[in-house]
């Protein structure tokens, strides 16, 4: 459904991105931001997935400036591999890169931004920090709570696995007390990559609630 593009950020770097588009009319667009995995086969299925929800999505390859077209599966060694891009994370660049992939769709109509994992903490840090969007949601961003004294500028929906190895629950409550103004929502026994259905940690009934909610608050809150 969807093909490879180029965008280019503020500072001149040129990056990759998935774009898939609707058939008909967009009723707004998508910024889709990848996991540690790369712009993969699971990311590029969000992106149809929501073109086939009417909305045109955009993933950008924030790892370009690292690696250039990296993916990666789920395998425990490509995990090790893909968790070298975080030890020490460029989050002024990725978010360059993620304001890019804004611009490049504004046109379209309201503009959301969806992330998971890595993504969660962009897709948060893009609320607080960037400029073009209406709606924001994050997956399982294990970063949020650093960012959590900052204040999204727009609806912002976050979700957690309660048996996220990697974000203890006392993370989520302080999340919870620090930003009362942001919709948090937890999922029993769901462990991270709970939406993830190439992760061996995919929870089917958590994620099918978790994707129902997040078309309903993009479907509330971009119009």
């Amino acid at each position: 459904m969807g093909q490879d593009i180029k965008l280019t950020a503020s500072d001149g770097f040129e990056l990759g991105a998935y774009r898939a588009d609707p058939g008909g009319t967009a009723k707004g667009a998508l910024v889709v931001i990848q996991e540690i995995f790369g712009v993969n086969h699971h990311i590029r299925n969000i992106c149809d997935r929501l073109a086939a929800e009417g909305y045109v999505a955009v993933a950008p390859a924030i790892f370009d400036r690292v690696e250039p077209d990296f993916t990666s599966g789920y395998s425990p060694d490509e995990i090790a591999v893909a968790r070298k891009f975080v030890a020490n994370p460029d989050w002024p660049a990725m978010l360059r890169d993620t304001q890019a992939a804004i611009d490049a769709v504004k046109s379209v109509g309201p503009v959301g931004i969806i992330g998971f994992c890595l993504g969660g903490s962009i897709a948060y840090a893009a609320a607080t920090k960037l400029t073009g969007l209406k709606a924001a949601i994050g997956y399982y961003g294990g970063a949020v709570v650093r960012f959590a004294d900052d204040k999204p500028t727009v609806p912002t929906q976050l979700h957690f696995g309660e048996k996220d190895a990697g974000i203890p629950l006392t993370d989520v409550e302080t999340i919870k007390a620090k930003r009362p103004d942001v919709e948090v929502l937890v999922y029993p026994g769901a462990q991270h990559g709970f939406g993830c259905d190439e992760r061996a940690s995919y929870d089917k009934p958590s994620s099918d609630l978790a994707w129902t909610r997040s078309l309903a608050f993009f479907g509330t809150h971009l119009r």
